[in-house]
C-alpha cells in the first residue's frame, strides 16, 4: 500500500520529532586515556542519564601536543567547551581571553572548595577554573638507616634545615646520601618560602635570603649529603623512588604512591620505611602541589556554555573528586567534604594508607608554586637551574650565579 505524500506528512507532524537535538559538550583532558577510560565512560553514563538532553564527548589529548591543537581549536572558533587545564596553561590562556570568569557561577558554593585551589586557579583576581585534583608531598624515610646515624625516625623534621642536618649526619655515619631534592624545580622552591622571584616586573632572586637558600644547599651537597643523579633535572621522581628503593638514599619528599612502588619493587626496604608530613616552608605551605581545574572556554553558544558550566560543577562535586582519587589512588581532592572521607582519614596499618592520610592532611595547606605569564619562561627558568647548580656544585659562589642570572633575566624583560 503506498501512502500519499500529503498523508505521510500528516503522520510525520503527529508523530512529532524522533528525538529533540541534544546540547553537544565537548571536553578534553591532557593524557588521561586509557587510564581512566572507565571512570570517565561511568561519569558520562551518570550524567547523560540526569541531563538527557546533553551528549558529552570526551577527547583526550597527549600533553605535548595539547597547546598545538588547542590554539588550532580556537582559531578555527570551535573550542572545545571544557578543558582541563593545569595551573601554567590556565594563566596562558586566561591572560589570551580565551577563558570565561567563572566566579560568578559558584558564588555561595565557592567555600566548598579548598581556599588555596581556588587561589591556584584565579588569574588577575577573577576565578578561571573549576578545582579538581592536586598533588601532595609527603616525607618517606629508611628508618633503619636513620637508626645508624643515631636519629630517632619517629622524630618529625620540621623544617628544610632539620631535614638537611639529617641528611649530612646519614651521610657521615651510614655513607649514603639523606635527599634528593627538586632543584630543577628551584622556582617553586623559592616561592614556597616567601622568596620573591619578580617584583614590579624585575628580577629579584639575588637578595641575602635567595643567597642564603643555595648556600644551604650547597653546604649539603658539598658534604655528600645530597644525591647526584638527577638533582637539577626538572623531574626526578624516577630517580629518588630508584635510589631509595635500592638503599641508596634514606629520604624521599614525593608523592605518596611512591610508597607502593617501594611496597612492591622493595619490599625489605618498605619494612623499615616510615612516612612524616613534608617539612612547611616559613609560608605555611605544603611542597608537591599541581593543581588542575576545569575551564570554560569563551566564544560558545549560551546554551552550551550552560552546560559546560553544569558539568564542570558535576565532575568537581564531593563525590565526582573522591571517585576519581580512588581510582588514580595518588590524587587528592580539592573538596573539603571529600578530603573528610574515611578514604583519607582512616589510615589502618598499611604504610600505604598512613602516606595517603598524611597527604590528605597536609592537601588544605598545597599550592601550586611555579613562574606563569612570563614571556621566554624556558629560557630564563634553564639559566636560573643551570646558575643554581653552579652554586650548589661549588662551580661559582652563590651571590654570583644568582647576580648573573637576575642580569639575565632584567635584560630578556626588558
Amino acid at each position: 500500500m503506498r501512502l500519499s505524500p500529503l498523508l505521510l506528512a500528516g503522520l510525520l507532524a503527529l508523530a512529532g520529532p524522533a528525538r529533540a537535538d541534544k546540547i553537544v559538550v565537548e571536553y578534553w583532558t591532557d593524557s588521561l586515556k586509557p587510564q581512566f577510560d572507565a571512570y570517565f565512560a561511568a561519569a558520562k553514563k551518570q550524567y547523560e542519564a540526569q541531563n538527557p538532553n546533553v551528549e558529552l564527548r570526551w577527547v583526550d589529548v597527549f600533553n605535548e601536543g595539547f597547546e598545538t591543537k588547542l590554539n588550532a581549536a580556537i582559531a578555527a572558533g570551535r573550542p572545545p567547551a571544557l578543558i582541563n587545564h593545569d595551573v601554567p596553561r590556565l594563566y596562558k590562556y586566561a591572560q589570551k581571553g580565551a577563558l570565561l570568569p567563572l566566579d560568578s557561577s559558584l558564588t555561595a558554593d565557592k567555600v566548598a572548595y579548598l581556599p588555596n585551589a581556588l587561589a591556584d586557579l584565579s588569574v588577575g583576581g577573577k576565578l578561571y577554573a573549576y578545582p579538581w585534583y592536586n598533588n601532595v608531598n609527603v616525607l618517606v624515610l629508611n628508618g633503619e638507616l636513620f637508626r645508624k646515624a643515631g636519629l630517632d625516625p619517629a622524630r618529625k623534621l620540621a623544617s628544610l634545615e632539620q631535614q638537611l642536618a639529617a641528611a649530612k649526619a646519614i651521610r657521615v655515619k651510614t655513607g649514603v646520601p639523606g635527599l634528593l631534592p627538586q632543584l630543577g624545580q628551584i622556582d617553586g622552591i623559592m616561592l614556597g618560602r616567601g622568596l620573591p622571584l619578580l617584583q614590579n616586573g624585575k628580577a629579584v632572586f639575588n637578595s641575602p635570603a635567595h643567597v642564603a637558600l643555595l648556600r644551604q644547599y650547597a653546604d649539603a651537597y658539598k658534604a655528600g649529603a645530597l644525591a647526584k643523579e638527577n638533582l637539577f633535572a626538572d623531574d626526578n621522581y624516577q630517580a629518588s623512588v630508584k635510589l631509595y628503593n635500592s638503599g641508596r638514599l634514606a629520604m624521599m619528599e614525593t608523592a605518596p604512591t611512591a610508597v607502593r612502588r617501594t611496597q612492591t619493587d622493595a619490599r625489605a626496604i618498605f619494612e623499615v620505611s616510615r612516612v612524616q608530613p613534608a617539612p612547611l616552608g616559613p609560608t605555611g605551605v605544603t611542597q608537591g602541589g599541581y593543581q588542575f581545574g576545569w575551564a570554560v572556554s569563551k566564544g560558545l553558544p549560551a546554551s552550551t556554555q550552560a552546560e559546560a558550566i553544569k558539568f564542570a560543577r558535576f565532575l568537581t562535586s564531593d563525590a565526582q573528586q573522591l571517585a576519581f582519587s580512588k581510582v588514580t589512588g595518588a590524587t587528592f581532592p580539592s573538596t573539603r567534604a571529600a578530603l573528610r572521607d574515611p578514604y583519607f582519614t582512616q589510615a589502618g596499618g598499611s604504610l600505604v594508607d598512613v602516606a595517603r592520610a598524611q597527604g590528605a592532611k597536609a592537601a588544605p595547606d598545597i599550592r601550586t608554586f611555579s613562574l606563569s605569564g612570563v614571556p621566554r619562561l624556558a629560557d630564563l627558568k634553564k639559566k636560573l637551574v643551570d646558575s643554581v647548580e653552579a652554586a650548589v656544585t661549588g662551580r661559582k659562589d652563590a651571590q654570583l650565579a644568582l647576580d648573573e642570572a637576575v642580569a639575565f633575566w632584567n635584560r630578556q624583560l626588558k
